[in-house]
């Protein structure tokens, strides 16, 4: 008896569903939430000279939106709108001053544009470019990425679609490109990325095999040796011979942790405060600084012409027209999500306000995201390169973050005030004996704060604060 097998019938079937591109809209409202106040200024800069469809508005800011303005900005904090960034409480750390020399390192070509025009040489489709160019847009003034590559894809809606292994695929792109070590996640990669097809003109070291594999494995393994100046416990860690230590070490210090800072505007030495807190009868509450916030509007002239025109006649305009009204739309939502954010920061660190950094109260990204409704990562963006004039200077809106750390008191200091009590510490401490991570630990614990050493190490170096011997050793100069 035979098996008889059913025939299947090949059908079409039709399904409806939605699909969310990389929208440019989308790209322009991700990118001017992240960007700082000076950078947004730039980018609308050169958005009105490409765009005749945009305009800046001569009118005042329509105070009845934000009546809070009336009773809490006066004179006084417009004139401290500006401030030096390293006058910002905080700034100043025990390594030396290594930042760029001046205006004449600056140049007028941006490294945002600067990557923009080689991705632009390759063969990328739309897409694969779309998530390189969002990429670029995510690095800081020193090439690095600014986040993980699972938090930027979180940041995309799900109808793109998007997967972790594309992001990848574009960020090795982005990091084949000029300078070499763009696109890092830390130094140690920054450094390998150079290592990989250096110039020999310019690094001879690299030219000995034996030299090269040594340095590629002092980056990706053991930099904190480096930095210790531990030159036995190096050799024996890389099996290497003394004179191929010290060519690798010389090849290492021609490479440039800092890929991006050749294309570092000098006016980024400046904090522009995106939010002003002042006390009210009410208590503290955060404005909007007016003076940092643009006033874009549409050409009306040319805008009622359009509107008396068929679209098909002048597609161009039209276009420009959406994308005017898009950059209008994109700069309003960053400032309310900034607002929103910042109020809540000032609402739950009120004590801060009151009494200074020791006071601060643990807060992490989770509790503001639930308490708006937004993702973690929008607040990620909306306290990146944001800054809030306080009674205690110009503090970016980072600094207010931070987990807790329980006290024998059973209370909950939070992490930035007890980088604040190191802080302290450091400073009164004798130069000549500086205190070293066990003693701050001790230091700590007397004040009813009691953590591990290593965490002590971290927030040290967190806070740019050198190890107790290399502080010695400065003070001895």
């Amino acid at each position: 008896m035979q098996n008889i097998v059913p025939m299947t019938r090949p059908a079409l079937e039709l399904r409806t569903g939605q699909h969310l591109a990389l929208t440019p809209q989308l790209q322009q409202s991700i990118r001017l939430l992240q960007l700082s106040t000076l950078d947004l200024q730039a980018e609308i800069d050169q958005a009105l000279a490409d765009n005749p469809m945009l305009e800046r508005s001569e009118e005042r800011a329509d105070t009845d939106a934000h009546p809070e303005r009336e009773t809490t900005l006066d004179d006084e904090p417009a004139r401290e709108a500006e401030t030096r960034a390293d006058e910002m409480p905080g700034a100043g750390g025990v390594y030396p001053d290594d930042r760029a020399d001046g205006p004449d390192t600056a140049r007028s070509e941006t490294l945002r544009e600067h990557l923009l025009a080689q991705l632009g040489l390759t063969r990328a489709g739309r897409r694969d470019a779309a998530l390189v160019g969002l990429l670029i847009d995510e690095l800081d003034e020193n090439g690095y990425l600014g986040s993980p590559l699972e938090e930027i894809l979180q940041w995309l809606p799900p109808e793109a679609e998007a997967d972790l292994d594309e992001l990848r695929a574009a960020l090795t792109l982005l990091q084949s490109f000029d300078p070499p070590g763009i696109g890092a996640r830390d130094m140690a990669e920054c450094l390998v990325l150079q290592l990989r097809n250096p110039d020999l003109s310019r690094l001879r070291e690299a030219a000995d095999p034996a030299v090269l594999a040594c340095a590629r494995r002092l980056c990706a393994d053991h930099l904190p040796l480096l930095a210790a100046g531990n030159l036995a416990r190096l050799r024996e860690a890389l099996r290497c011979d003394e004179a191929t230590a010290r060519a690798a070490h010389a090849l290492i210090r021609r490479l440039d942790p800092r890929p991006g800072r050749a294309w570092t505007v000098p006016a980024a030495d400046y904090a522009v405060p995106d939010v002003i807190v002042r006390k009210t009868r009410q208590g503290w509450q955060a404005v909007l600084n007016g003076a940092a916030v643009p006033r874009l509007q549409v050409n009306g002239l040319y805008a009622q012409l359009l509107g008396n025109q068929r679209e098909s006649s002048h597609a161009g305009l039209h276009a420009q027209l959406q994308q005017a009204r898009w950059m209008i739309r994109n700069v309003e939502q960053r400032f309310d999500t900034i607002l929103r954010v910042a109020q809540v920061i000032v609402a739950r660190q009120s004590a801060f306000f009151s009494e200074g950094p020791g006071a601060m109260r643990p807060l992490i990204l989770k509790d503001v995201a639930g308490e708006l409704g937004l993702h973690e990562s929008t607040i990620s963006r909306a306290t990146t390169q944001k800054y809030m004039l306080t009674p205690f200077g110009t503090l970016e809106l980072k600094r207010f973050f931070g987990t807790g750390v329980a006290t024998d008191a059973g209370e909950v200091a939070s992490a930035t005030a007890v980088q604040a009590f190191i802080r302290q510490l450091v400073a009164d401490e004798d130069r000549r004996k500086p205190l070293s991570d066990n003693q701050i630990t001790q230091r700590l614990a007397d004040r009813g704060i009691v953590i591990a050493r290593r965490t002590v190490a971290k927030y040290r170096e967190a806070l740019r604060i050198a190890p107790a011997s290399l502080r010695k050793a400065h003070a001895a100069r």
